[in-house]
């Protein structure tokens, strides 16, 4: 047996395929007792993973492919642009929260380019003897020294013997010195020398730098480690991942076809080359590794601990004198006797008393009474200011409690708006307690002003942004399949994608279906829904299966669904934490703003008992605004 260390999620954008859930299903179906995930330059799939894993009774080892430039990271020169590759694992909860840190600073502005990037020695100040680390890689600097300056010839080598040519005179020196080094930094039990053969056939230097390690690992002591480079499930994947390629590359399957026919180098070649990226058969592994270097596999995953990053929400403290909960019934006196004495008739006024009872008594066992303040001053800051909060949208319409303390503008009881729509504490359960969600409506001029005051209040250090990941929706996916292999019009491919309707507008629909099957398709529902119109592509028959002129593509379009494919800044989503962010989230930068944002997405977020405020721009309010300006100064329009 072995335990797979080198794993990529489709959190390795537009490289890794398989989501959290396919990746725990393989290893279940493998027997294995568990495995690591290790996607490029972030932790932002641990979360998922860990729920993913939890799922299904297997141990999740958190860790990251971290790239390593040669300089000092704030170095922005030509020769410092290459990147070598080096795996780091977390032992433990502390651990956890280096990967943190150093995630976090490979992200930050002055050190990323290209890539979120550390040098080794920017790398060593985080080394505490909580993480592992090892590379054999062809992309380490492990890998690149046996070659010295010939290693990018030495990779592209079509044989062992020409490969084994082009090795450095100094390689054993230069080689020893390194691993050494990284034994140095990481702890004499904390290194391990990767040994990765997945690809030898086609990759003959994987050989060679394989044998070299082995070389060195006796020499020096530093054990070596088997490991898969999976960047999908299963070996029947491979071609999915193709895709993905040509999506990041924006080329297609026939042009790199063509291309490496005549001898032509082309990015990612191996990925074309080989169906072995996937996590292998404990069998698979036995054929091209060593009995120790397996062994060493399952020793490293006993070094690390089980721990939870999993934990109920922590709201920021609010001040207030007489504690949140007696603070928000007083707040609802006070709204009551403004908007219900005197406003509603006093028939009504049982049915009101006993809905912000109940309301309350829901909110204070939930533990939200904070919650609640929080929003009430951020909107009171928008209002103090003589800018238009939004009303109240969505479900929060329906809190009582949302109407009286001045949250929202909309008296949910007059409007037959129902509180459970809103806040159902039956979804609570001992191991999560479900967040409200009320969206604070703002004109888009002042939101940052208002995030700014919200940092002033909690501390900078406390408040951030958050990320979202774009996925292959259904219309999205059909394309980029098609792309790929070519051979069809623009004009055809916008014929087939305008039966695929977007996901919002059958959410429903998508919902019965996943609650029936387990699983929720745009593309399948659109065959089912819209057979008249897909009929002369694709169509499902009698037994449920898909067929016709393009079966195969459709079918690779709904494995895609839901793929991650690109990152940015969440349009509303504001984290406000009682310690600081980078102690408990990994930051991100976005590229876009050069700011550093919570890297998890909302759902994590909230599962790593982080606070989210969706605080949206609304430029209609801008435009309110301006009127009521004009208005009042008197201006004629």
């Amino acid at each position: 047996m072995y335990f797979p260390l080198h794993c990529h999620t489709h959190f390795s954008l537009l490289d890794g395929l398989s989501k959290p859930n396919q990746i725990a299903k393989r290893i279940k179906k493998l027997g294995l007792s568990g495995c690591a995930i290790t996607d490029h330059g972030n932790i932002s799939g641990s979360v998922s993973f860990v729920r993913a894993m939890n799922r299904h009774d297997l141990k999740p080892i958190l860790g990251c492919e971290l790239y390593i430039c040669k300089q000092h990271a704030s170095e922005r020169k030509k020769e410092n642009a290459s990147l070598n590759h080096l795996v780091v694992l977390a032992k433990n909860l502390d651990g956890w929260k280096q990967l943190i840190k150093v995630t976090s600073e490979s992200n930050k502005a002055e050190f990323f380019y290209r890539k979120p990037r550390l040098s080794l020695d920017q790398l060593s100040e985080f080394c505490d003897g909580s993480l592992i680390a090892f590379s054999g890689h062809l992309g380490s600097d492990l890998a690149e020294v046996v070659f010295g300056d010939k290693a990018k010839e030495a990779f592209s080598a079509k044989t062992y013997e020409e490969a084994e040519s082009l090795v450095d005179p100094n390689w054993l020196k230069n080689t020893t010195e390194l691993a050494q080094k990284y034994r140095d930094i990481f702890g004499e039990d904390n290194f391990f020398l990767e040994i990765q053969l997945i690809d030898q056939e086609i990759s003959p230097a994987q050989t060679v730098v394989a044998k070299a390690l082995r070389y060195v690992s006796k020499k020096t002591g530093i054990p070596c480690v088997a490991t898969p480079d999976a960047h999908y499930a299963s070996r029947d994947d491979a071609e999915d991942q193709r895709v993905l390629l040509c999506a990041n590359l924006e080329t297609t399957i026939p042009s790199i076809k063509k291309k490496m026919a005549n001898g032509e180098g082309v990015p990612l070649e191996t990925f074309f080359r080989s169906n072995s990226y996937h996590i292998p058969s404990p069998e698979e592994m036995s054929k091209i590794h060593t009995k120790e270097e397996l062994e060493n596999s399952i020793k490293i995953a006993d070094m690390c601990e089980e721990y939870n990053i999993l934990r109920e929400p922590i709201l920021p403290p609010f001040p207030c004198e007489k504690g949140p909960a007696e603070t928000l019934r007083q707040l609802c006196r006070d709204g009551w006797a403004q908007k219900v004495k005197g406003k509603v008739p006093d028939s009504k006024h049982d049915e009101y008393a006993e809905r912000i009872k109940h309301e309350l008594e829901v909110l204070q066992t939930a533990g939200l009474s904070s919650y609640f303040l929080i929003v009430r001053d951020i909107v009171n800051y928008v209002r103090d200011n003589g800018w238009l909060p939004g009303p109240g949208r969505g479900s929060a319409a329906g809190c009582l409690v949302s109407y009286l303390i001045g949250i929202t503008s909309i008296d949910p009881i007059k409007y037959g708006l129902i509180f459970e729509r809103f806040y159902n504490s039956g979804r609570n359960t001992s191991e999560r307690v479900s967040m409200p969600d009320i969206d604070v409506d703002v004109p888009v001029s002042k939101r940052d002003e208002i995030i700014d005051y919200i940092k002033s209040k909690y501390g900078q250090e406390k408040v951030g942004q958050m990320i979202t990941f774009q996925t292959m929706m259904g219309r999205g996916a059909i394309k980029d399949v098609l792309r790929a292999y070519g051979g069809i019009s623009f004009d055809e491919m916008n014929l087939i994608t305008q039966h695929i309707p977007d996901k919002a507008a059958i959410a429903d629909e998508l919902q019965e279906m996943f609650e029936e099957t387990g699983e929720s398709s745009v593309i399948r529902w659109a065959l089912e829904n819209n057979s008249d119109k897909l009929m002369d592509w694709c169509y499902i028959d009698e037994e449920g299966s898909i067929q016709g002129r393009l079966a195969k593509r459709f079918e690779q379009a709904i494995r895609l669904e839901g793929t991650k494919r690109a990152q940015s800044k969440h349009a509303a989503g504001v984290v406000i934490s009682p310690q600081p962010l980078n102690e408990i989230c990994p930051m991100i930068l976005d590229t876009k703003t050069k700011q550093a944002v919570g890297g998890l997405e909302m759902q994590d977020m909230e599962d790593i008992g982080m606070i989210k405020f969706d605080i949206l721009g609304i430029a209609m309010l801008d435009k309110i605004m301006g009127v009521e300006n004009i208005l009042e100064k008197g201006s004629v329009v």
